[in-house]
């Protein structure tokens, strides 16, 4: 079978296959290139079920790119607690400014215009263009990757092959339905073929696929080494007084940038908490603080390192305080991290 004729078995395979198995997911009932713009974020890091949730509630919330761009980022940061990745949800607030104010609320139909955005690559471009525009631009993901490294037995590491892997993913675009066809991509690396034991005999494209036909697709992407991922102590001040409580904001970039925290810092093994906790509080925000009962220990893994956090209630001696006092009642409405939420929860009344 010749090139061609190969690559047309294989789009009419793959269509006829997403068109009798495309999962039901709420993005794929639009054709909104905003709607599409957020899932696409969102599906950044995370797995369909987590981010079903959040994308029906921020669409909700922020029905348009204007209502995004008029909002205070704090409320956006407060739909996307939980969800992780914050810089995300930062770029797509920044982004909905530009196109609000510099390009008469619509979103960008050109690469180039897409690629100029804060938060928008080569691949979250393309998926905009052409599920909501049907505009014939390849995409390339994590899961596409792996499909097209086994159907063509693309040897090396993942990240090494990609200027291989792009314009294969174009060569493979079929003539007018360039939407569903890189769905249909994402959907067959997500249930199919998968990273371990894939299902390669329901694979519509097993007769195709290099992969399976060598008896050996599970080598194909290169897997990555793991690195060892560091382990962070370190120790918060829950401080109150009056019904409040003080808490700091995060620089606006960065490791959850914007987020408002307990007060905390990193220790080294073999201090006296309690100690090392007060003259942080003194000599940060000019308070002294008695350290009491310990309120838990917390952990979070991230990306590249664990925390196990330390919280201690703290108890005002002398002092006012140079930083922001709210009253404990509204922790629920700042947005929080998953692990000073979880600290959060320890003092917030039931």
């Amino acid at each position: 079978m010749g090139c061609i004729g190969r690559k047309t078995k294989i789009q009419k395979k793959l269509l006829h296959w997403f068109k009798q198995n495309k999962r039901d997911l709420p993005w794929r009932k639009t054709r909104d290139p905003y709607a599409i713009w957020v899932s696409e974020i969102m599906l950044q890091q995370t797995q369909v079920n987590t981010a079903i949730p959040y994308y029906n509630h921020f669409l909700k919330t922020f029905p348009t790119v204007r209502s995004l761009a008029r909002a205070n980022l704090s409320k956006v940061l407060k739909i996307w607690e939980g969800l992780g990745y914050y810089s995300r949800a930062r770029n797509l607030h920044q982004a909905s400014r530009i196109i609000a104010n510099h390009l008469k609320g619509k979103i960008p139909e050109t690469p180039k215009d897409l690629l100029s955005l804060p938060g928008i690559g080569r691949y979250t471009a393309g998926a905009i263009l052409s599920i909501a525009y049907n505009k014939e631009t390849p995409i390339l993901d994590g899961n596409v990757k792996r499909v097209l490294s086994r159907l063509f037995v693309v040897s090396g590491h993942p990240k090494k092959t990609e200027e291989f892997l792009w314009p294969l993913s174009e060569s493979l675009i079929p003539k007018g339905s360039p939407g569903a066809f890189n769905q249909a991509l994402m959907d067959l690396g997500s249930v199919i073929c998968t990273p371990k034991n894939p299902n390669c005999l329901g694979c519509p494209l097993k007769y195709f696929c290099q992969g399976y036909l060598s008896g050996k697709p599970g080598s194909y992407p290169v897997r990555s080494v793991k690195k060892k991922v560091p382990h962070i102590e370190a120790i918060a001040a829950v401080i109150q007084k009056d019904g409040k409580v003080l808490i700091r904001q995060r620089p606006p970039r960065g490791l959850l940038g914007g987020l408002w925290e307990f007060p905390n810092w990193p220790i080294d093994g073999g201090k006296n908490l309690k100690k090392y906790l007060r003259l942080k509080v003194k000599g940060n925000f000019g308070l002294k603080v008695k350290c009491k009962e310990p309120l838990g220990t917390f952990k979070q893994t991230y990306s590249h390192f664990k925390l196990t956090l330390h919280a201690y209630h703290c108890q005002v001696v002398d002092g006012i305080g140079n930083g922001k006092w709210v009253p404990i009642k509204n922790l629920p409405l700042l947005p929080l991290s998953k692990i000073h939420r979880k600290i959060a929860n320890t003092i917030v009344p039931k």
